[in-house]
C-alpha cells in the first residue's frame, strides 16, 4: 500500500504546486462570475417593498406561524421594517388632521389599530428567533464535531490506510459526508474549510503514486464536470436570469468541492469551458437590471401619475359640494392603495417620490377639513331651509286635493334631499318632523284613494258602454259628431281601477282606427272636458304639428321655384299645387283650434 510516506521529497513538491494551483484559478474566478448573496437579497428587498400593511401583517403571521420561523430573520425584519413605517405615516396623517382641525400639538393621542398585531408578532417572533439561534448553535457545534472527524477520517486515509483498503470508494463516501454535513460557526468555518483541503490535497499527493486509483479518481471527477457544464450551458436559455444566475452559483460549489482533480489534459480545457459559459450567463445579470429599471421607471410613471390625480381631487375647477368630496375621498383612498400595491421604483427616487405622494395626500385631507369647517357656517342654513320645507309639509298635510297636494309632497321629498348638511344634533330632530308629515298625508291619501275604489268601478262601467258605441261608429254622416260627443263623454269620466286600465289603451286605439275612416286628425277633434294637462298636452301636439306642416309647405313653394312661370295648368305640377292648398287648408284648422284652446273655448 502507497502512503504518504512512500513520496519522494521531489514529488511532494510536484503535486502540492499542481492541485491547489488550479484550485485557486478556478475558485478565485468563480466567485467572480456568479452571483453574491447580496443580489439576492436586493431582489427580495425589492419584492417587498411592494407590499401594503395588511399583507406585511399577514406574511409577518405566516412566518411566525411557520416549523422554521427563526431561520426567516432577514425577511421577516425587512416586513417589520416596512410595516413600522406605514403605521407610523398613517399615524402622523393623524397629527397632521388634528393639527389642522385647530387642536394643539401636544393633545394629540392616537394608537393605529394595527399596532398591537404588530407589536405582538414582533414579540412572538423574537422569542421564536432565540429558539431558533440556541438551537442553530447546538446544530453548528455539532456539526463542527462531525466535520473534524471527516478531516480525520480523511488524514487517516493517505496516513494510516491499511493494506486492501478501497481509496476511491472511501473518498467517495468521505466527500460525500463533507458535501451534506451542516453549516459551522461563522468564527470556524475558514479554518475548518482550509484544514480539510489541505489534507484532501495531500490524499492526491498519494495517489498520484497509484495510478489505478488516481485515473479512476479523474474519471469519475472529468464525468462530474461533463455533467456541469452541460446544466450549464442549458442555463444560458434559462428565461428567468435570477434562476439562472443562482443555480450557476450552486454549480460553481460543485465543482470545487466534488470535480477536482482531473488528468492534465482535461484540467485547462474544462475548466476554460465552463469559465466561458459562466461568462456568458454573467453578462446576461445586465439584462436583469436592465428589465427591473425598466419596470421601475413604469412604476415611477404610474406613481407620479397617481399623485397627479390625487392634486387634482384636491383643487376641482368648480366650488365642490358634499358629494363631491365623498365621491373624492373614496377615490383617493383606492388611488392610495393602487399606489402602495404599485411596485418599487429606482432606489434614487424612491424617497422623493414618497414625500410627494404623502405632501399631495396631507394637500388633500388639508382643503377636505377647510370645506367641511365652512359647512359649519353653511349648515346653520340648511336648517332654515329644512324648517321651511317642515311647515310646507304640515300646512298641507290635510290637503284632499290630490292633483296638486301629491306631486307637491313628492317635490318636498325631493328638495329635501338637495338641501346640504345640517348641524348633527338637530339631523334626527327635523328629518322625524318632516317624515311624520309625509308618512300622515301619504296615509291619508291612500285611505280616501281606496273609498274611491267603489266609483272607479262604475267609471269603468261607463267607459265600457262608450268604447262599445266607438266601435259602432262607421263613416256615415254625422259620423265624426258622434265621434266628438263619444270623446267628450269619455273625457267627464273619471279613474277606473288599477287593474282595468288598460281599457283607456285599448280606447285610444279605436279612436285613432275611427279618425283613420273618417279621413280626420285627432287633433281637429272638438271636445270638451279636458282637464288642464289635457289641454296643455293638446296645445303641444298642435304647436308640433303646426310647425311641421309650414316646414313641408315652405319646402314644397321652394320646389316650384325651381321651374320657369309655374302654374297650375302645367300637368307636372298641378299635383303639388293641390297638395300645398290641402296643407294650408289643414294647418288654418289646426290654428284655429289652437286658438280655442288658449282662448278657453275648448
Amino acid at each position: 500500500m502507497t502512503t504518504e510516506n512512500n513520496l519522494s521529497e521531489n514529488e511532494e513538491k510536484k503535486n502540492s504546486t499542481e492541485v491547489p494551483q488550479e484550485e485557486t484559478s478556478e475558485n478565485t474566478a468563480s466567485h467572480d462570475e456568479i452571483p453574491h448573496e447580496e443580489d439576492a437579497e436586493h431582489f427580495e428587498e425589492q419584492v417587498s417593498a411592494d407590499i401594503t400593511l395588511p399583507d406585511a401583517l399577514k406574511e409577518m403571521e405566516n412566518i411566525i406561524n411557520s416549523a422554521n420561523a427563526g431561520e426567516n430573520f432577514k425577511t421577516f425584519n425587512l416586513l417589520k421594517e416596512k410595516a413600522s413605517h406605514y403605521i407610523h405615516d398613517e399615524v402622523e396623517d393623524k397629527k397632521h388632521e388634528y393639527v389642522e382641525a385647530g387642536n394643539a400639538p401636544e393633545n394629540f393621542s392616537y394608537e393605529h389599530p394595527s399596532q398591537a398585531k404588530f407589536s405582538a408578532l414582533i414579540n412572538i417572533f423574537r422569542e421564536k428567533h432565540d429558539s431558533f439561534q440556541k438551537k442553530l448553535e447546538e446544530e453548528q457545534k455539532k456539526n463542527l464535531e462531525h466535520r473534524q472527524s471527516i478531516i480525520e477520517r480523511l488524514k487517516n486515509l493517505y496516513t494510516n490506510s491499511e493494506p486492501g483498503t478501497n481509496l476511491f470508494k472511501s473518498i467517495r463516501e468521505i466527500k460525500e459526508d463533507w458535501s451534506k454535513a451542516g453549516q459551522v460557526p461563522k468564527s470556524e468555518f475558514r479554518i475548518l474549510n482550509n484544514n480539510y483541503f489541505h489534507h484532501l490535497n495531500q490524499f492526491y499527493q498519494m495517489l498520484d503514486l497509484n495510478k489505478e486509483f488516481l485515473e479512476q479518481e479523474y474519471s469519475h471527477n472529468l464525468e462530474k464536470r461533463q455533467h456541469i457544464i452541460a446544466r450549464a450551458k442549458e442555463l444560458e436559455n434559462e428565461p428567468v436570469i435570477q434562476k439562472a444566475l443562482n443555480e450557476l452559483q450552486y454549480l460553481h460549489k460543485l465543482w470545487k468541492e466534488e470535480a477536482e482533480p482531473v488528468a492534465e489534459e482535461f484540467r485547462e480545457k474544462t475548466w476554460e469551458e465552463f469559465k466561458e459559459i459562466s461568462n456568458k450567463i454573467h453578462e446576461r445579470k445586465s439584462e436583469l437590471s436592465a428589465a427591473i429599471e425598466a419596470e421601475q421607471n413604469t412604476n415611477l410613471e404610474k406613481k407620479n401619475q397617481i399623485i397627479a390625480e390625487i392634486g387634482k381631487l384636491s383643487a376641482p375647477s368648480e366650488t365642490p359640494n358634499h358629494n363631491y368630496w365623498q365621491n373624492a375621498i373614496r377615490k383617493v383612498e383606492d388611488l392610495r392603495s393602487e399606489f402602495l400595491k404599485t411596485g418599487s421604483v429606482p432606489r434614487k427616487l424612491s424617497n422623493q417620490n414618497w414625500n410627494d405622494f404623502k405632501t399631495t395626500l396631507r394637500g388633500f385631507n388639508t382643503h377636505k377639513n377647510s370645506y367641511y369647517k365652512s359647512l359649519k357656517g353653511s349648515q346653520q342654513t340648511n336648517l332654515e331651509d329644512k324648517l321651511k320645507l317642515i311647515q310646507t309639509a304640515k300646512d298641507n298635510v290635510n290637503n284632499e286635493d290630490w292633483d296638486i297636494a301629491v306631486p307637491l309632497f313628492k317635490k318636498l321629498q325631493e328638495d329635501w334631499k338637495k338641501v346640504g348638511h345640517v348641524p348633527k344634533s338637530m339631523t334626527n330632530k327635523i328629518w322625524d318632523e318632516f317624515r311624520d308629515a309625509c308618512n300622515a298625508f301619504f296615509n291619508n291619501y291612500r285611505e280616501k284613494s281606496n273609498a274611491s275604489t267603489d266609483n272607479w268601478k262604475e267609471n269603468y262601467k261607463h267607459k265600457k258602454d262608450l268604447l262599445d258605441e266607438l266601435k259602432t261608429v262607421t263613416n256615415e254622416e254625422g259620423s265624426i259628431e258622434r265621434i266628438e260627443a263619444i270623446k267628450t263623454a269619455w273625457n267627464n269620466i273619471g279613474k277606473v281601477p288599477r287593474d282595468k286600465i288598460s281599457i283607456n289603451t285599448e280606447f285610444n286605439k279605436t279612436l285613432r282606427e275611427k279618425l283613420k275612416l273618417n279621413k280626420i286628425n285627432e287633433l281637429e277633434l272638438k271636445e270638451e272636458g279636458l282637464s288642464e294637462n289635457q289641454l296643455t298636452d293638446k296645445a303641444r301636439k298642435i304647436k308640433s304639428q303646426i310647425a311641421d306642416l309650414e316646414a313641408e309647405i315652405v319646402k314644397l313653394e321652394n320646389n316650384l321655384a325651381f321651374f320657369n312661370k309655374p302654374s297650375r295648368e302645367n300637368p307636372l305640377l298641378r299635383d303639388t299645387f293641390n297638395t300645398i292648398d290641402e296643407k294650408k287648408a289643414h294647418l288654418e284648422t289646426l290654428r284655429q283650434n289652437l286658438h280655442n284652446i288658449i282662448a278657453g273655448e275648448s
